[in-house]
């Protein structure tokens, strides 16, 4: 099991985290956190394994099977970790194991226990506890454990809302490895439009996004990537990636790496041939100001929802202006006739998940991370995506010349005490830079 991520961010703060938890919870409480397991694919082959974004958060530690029991009693703490034990035979097949010895010293923990003797273990150090901070069917493996358990607790209560609110407020190691994943993703998204021609295929521009990923470090990919050719575009979370790229057409890309379990989380739409045609043009460039201005307006103080109410009211009246729309731009925007062509919010929070979790609403203590009110006070340290776009169906009622028209434009966006600081900057999205890189 690769345990190289542990030394990209410092186990003090891993301790920070856990103290800060801890702090938040109640007297005579305790918090467990389970790890992911591996995932079966076919047979006795696995997929990748990706950590819990919880259990990571909380321990950098990357292995399976593990779980994270955290203990506030008497005036005192506990962090206790279960974790697989080591095993000669296993680390010879499938790699080594952090194991029993190591774990207090290697993550910074009280004691460290095998996972094998959860059950009796768990309830010997919780009998005379009142109450459990968990999350059920975050990890399914987990519930099962704690019920064989057979510990009871007069309250259960949830972590996440605490957790949740922690990982929404990024560290300075945080924002330098989020900085990395989206200058990675960058190169990517630079690679693929030099790549790009007609002919090739979808297939092959996500091989040359993902080469790129892996020369700089980034193993994985953050998501499946959208590498959607032509009215392919309109699907949202097109992820087939099986046609021909076709002359005339626009390839739309959205594609991040995660760098150090941190996502990146690009999309840039740009011409298969190197040159946008006027129809082409008209809707990228009404895309492309709805997003320069949602980014002046995502800082400190402002809320998403003041942003994509400027961009859509931008988006409204470029459609009206190509004779997409017809009305009154008021009306329009209150009555949401803009949803045919943009039916999607203006961006997401971004952190360990590409969606990350985090209220956007006012009251942040409500638990409901996706409020389609998102009107939360932006503050320095949350991280989130700007991606307006016009997705103009081939079988919309409009002008034959935009049918089969999908444009998006996503930047990463850190909040700072000054305003905003885009972090994936590096890759074009203006429409001559992006006909320059393609013409070299």
């Amino acid at each position: 099991m690769d345990l190289s991520y542990t030394s990209q961010i410092p186990t003090t703060e891993f301790i920070e985290r856990r103290q800060n938890l801890l702090s938040q919870m109640k007297e005579n409480t305790a918090a467990i956190i389970f790890s992911a397991q591996e995932q079966v694919r076919n047979n006795d082959c696995h997929y990748p394994f990706r950590q819990d974004s919880y259990f990571w958060y909380l321990t950098g530690f990357n292995e399976p099977d593990s779980a994270l029991l955290l203990i506030k009693a008497n005036g005192a703490t506990q962090s206790i970790l279960f974790l697989r034990p080591s095993d000669p035979l296993m680390e010879t097949w499938h790699g080594r194991r952090l194991g029993l010895q190591n774990a207090p010293q290697k993550l910074s923990i009280d004691n460290a226990y095998s996972i094998d003797d959860f059950s009796t273990q768990f309830f010997k150090l919780t009998k005379n506890l009142t109450a459990l901070y968990h999350k059920n069917m975050q990890q399914v493996w987990g519930d099962k454990l704690l019920a064989e358990s057979k510990a009871e607790f007069s309250e259960i209560c949830c972590w996440s809302p605490i957790l949740d609110e922690m990982r929404l407020f990024k560290s300075a190691n945080e924002i330098a490895l989020m900085q990395q994943a989206g200058q990675i993703s960058a190169l990517a998204h630079i690679r693929a439009m030099k790549q790009t021609r007609p002919n090739r295929t979808e297939a092959e521009i996500e091989g040359e996004i993902l080469h790129e990923f892996s020369r700089f470090g980034a193993k994985f990919a953050s998501y499946n990537s959208i590498v959607a050719g032509g009215d392919n575009a309109c699907i949202l979370h097109y992820t087939e990636n099986d046609q021909a790229l076709k002359d005339g057409e626009l390839l739309l890309i959205d594609a991040g790496c995660e760098f150090a379990m941190y996502a990146g989380d690009i999309t840039r739409t740009f011409p298969i041939n190197g040159k946008f045609t006027q129809p082409q043009r008209e809707i990228y460039e009404i895309v492309l100001a709805a997003q320069k201005k949602a980014i002046e307006l995502l800082i400190p103080g402002n809320s998403i929802q003041q942003a994509n109410d400027a961009a859509v009211r931008i988006k409204v009246e470029g459609l009206i202006r190509l004779g997409i729309l017809q009305g009154d731009i008021d009306e329009l925007i209150e009555k949401q006739a803009h949803r045919q062509f943009y039916m999607h919010g203006l961006g997401h929070w971004l952190g360990l998940d590409v969606h990350d979790v985090g209220s956007y609403s006012k009251d942040c203590c409500n638990g409901d991370r996706n409020s389609k009110i998102r009107d939360r006070e932006l503050k320095a340290g949350m991280v989130l995506t700007v991606e307006p776009g016009l997705y103009i169906s081939p079988n919309s009622q409009v002008p034959e010349q935009y049918k089969g028209i999908g444009v998006r434009i996503e930047d990463d966006l850190l909040i700072t005490e000054y305003g905003n600081k885009i972090l994936t900057s590096a890759v074009p999205k203006e429409i001559e830079e992006i006909e320059k890189l393609m013409a070299e």
